[in-house]
């Protein structure tokens, strides 16, 4: 179990994950918690990183900082997604390490798996097809943080952990008019279709698409479940070289019943018109979680009631999305 009065310094507190997992901590008493901006500590220069890591020789480290974007800022800027995604993780856990920190927990995506992997998709699935294409910088780089994380302890006995979590969304979530993804993406749409009185609403393929989607603060208490598992537990529940953990609900949605919930959320009275010359994606993408669920937890977040949450923290921060 993690000490109350343990120092935890959280990389990315900023961001969507970061933020709900500071919010969890500081729910459950920690106030022991290290934060910086990227102002304050440029995690891509090592130099820095390892002075501040000296300096504050943290007990646990959160590794939730990490360069992200959508589909477009993927393909447009993949020498900048694998420089800095790699620079970041191999700085923070090298420094974690040599300050003496107990425990570290890496925090990676799902587009770690192939793009034609099974579904749902298991931990071993990892490494055994070609990614998809449009992410595959941000992928390798976040595949090169599982394996670091592994040879660390492997070679130096290190605690270090890696979480996969499926597509998560809520408060802190990025509503910009381009760049966001689907969830904050449609909020916005319908949101401002109410506003203006639109009669209808274009989406995008047949709706028949299937995805998972987690509420962040569900992901922040499954980071504080792993992290408080004993080393035996983690590790009889894991392999030296296959140690990552998928974090999702288990379970998923097709596009038109996501669209459906929001316009209940939003309140649009329009109607939703169904573009079918535009493509679904890939057909389905779900996570095995057994193995999660076997070490104790489960999600606890209706898709609707967080929803619902996520449009009042929209609405609550509308300024800071405007063009």
């Amino acid at each position: 179990m993690i000490e109350k009065q343990s120092k935890i310094y959280i990389a990315g507190h900023r961001g969507m994950v970061g933020s709900a997992i500071c919010r969890q901590l500081e729910s459950k008493g920690f106030l022991n918690i290290v934060t910086r901006t990227h102002a304050e500590l440029d995690l891509c220069k090592q130099q820095a990183v390892h002075d501040f890591m000296q300096q504050e020789k943290p007990d646990y480290v959160v590794l939730a900082a990490a360069k992200v974007g959508g589909i477009f800022a993927n393909n447009e800027y993949p020498a900048d997604f694998i420089y800095q995604n790699l620079m970041i993780e191999s700085n923070v856990i090298h420094q974690a390490y040599n300050s003496g920190c107990k425990q570290l927990l890496f925090l990676g995506s799902s587009c770690i798996y192939p793009k034609l992997a099974e579904q749902p998709m298991t931990e071993s699935a990892l490494l055994t097809g070609v990614l998809e294409p449009t992410n595959e910088p941000y992928a390798i780089a976040k595949i090169a943080g599982i394996k670091i994380c592994e040879s660390y302890n492997r070679q130096y006995g290190t605690d270090f952990r890696s979480v996969m979590p499926t597509n998560l969304y809520g408060p802190g979530d990025n509503f910009h008019p381009k760049n966001s993804h689907v969830i904050p993406a449609l909020l916005r749409r319908f949101h401002e279709a109410t506003l203006e009185n639109k009669p209808h609403v274009e989406a995008w393929g047949t709706g028949k698409a299937m995805r998972e989607f987690l509420f962040v603060d569900d992901m922040a208490k499954a980071c504080f479940h792993v992290m408080n598992l004993s080393s035996d537990i983690y590790t009889k529940h894991t392999q030296p070289m296959l140690s990552h953990i998928n974090v999702g609900t288990g379970k998923d949605v097709t596009i038109k019943e996501l669209v459906d919930t929001v316009v209940k959320v939003t309140g649009y009275q329009g109607s939703v018109v169904w573009n079918t010359d535009m493509p679904d994606g890939t057909p389905r993408k779900l996570m095995d979680v057994s193995r999660l669920v076997s070490l104790g937890w489960s999600y606890d977040v209706e898709l609707e009631a967080g929803l619902r949450t996520s449009y009042q923290w929209f609405l609550e921060n509308l300024d800071q999305f405007r063009e």
